[in-house]
């Protein structure tokens, strides 16, 4: 594996390991910032103004806001565990095969099945602002671990990688200048 400017690797492809340059890019920092950011949010709303709005709520409103709550604070610890990971991968604490093993006990996808639109009809908008943040940058997280998952799968098995006719070219080339046993 080479490495280019920091934090950008090459694999043996040529091909640049997403996995690695990811976690060293500006996209990452926006994302982990906002991500974060949504955490201390939602954590404030709940201790401070959406425990006011829930004693205004219905019983089976208030059971809703209870429920939709914990699936909120789940879905981001989930997220910021994620988030921290990578952080950890990108300043060097962790190795790459580390961070996938502690990731195993992460959890990105809700596997709970969605509430009633009737129940959510009865939430407070700032609980359900806060909802919606967290599904799209779930929705991302869920996107970039697949295409870091699909990166790593490709790192480990090259022959999986679409031949490269420059590759090709540079090969011939080092056989042909330097012989085999390069």
């Amino acid at each position: 594996m080479n490495e280019t400017r920091p934090g950008m690797r090459i694999g043996a492809h040529g091909a640049v390991i997403f996995a690695e340059s990811f976690v060293h890019s500006e996209q990452f920092a926006g994302l982990f910032r906002e991500g974060m950011a949504l955490v201390e949010e939602t954590a404030s709303y709940l201790d401070g103004r959406g425990r006011e709005e829930s004693r205004l709520l219905s019983k089976q409103a208030a059971l809703g806001y209870a429920t939709e709550s914990m699936r909120l604070t789940t879905r981001l610890m989930q997220l910021a565990s994620w988030l921290l990971l990578q952080r950890a991968v990108g300043e060097g604490e962790l190795s790459r095969m580390q961070a996938e093993r502690d990731k195993a006990r992460i959890t990105l996808k809700d596997m709970q099945p969605p509430s009633s639109t009737e129940t959510v009809a009865h939430l407070p908008q700032g609980l359900l602002a806060l909802i919606s943040r967290s599904l799209r940058i779930q929705e991302r997280i869920c996107h970039l671990d697949r295409q870091i998952a699909q990166n790593l799968a490709g790192e480990k098995t090259p022959a999986s990688f679409p031949e490269n006719p420059v590759n090709e070219q540079i090969a011939k080339l080092r056989l042909a200048l330097f012989g085999a046993d390069e």
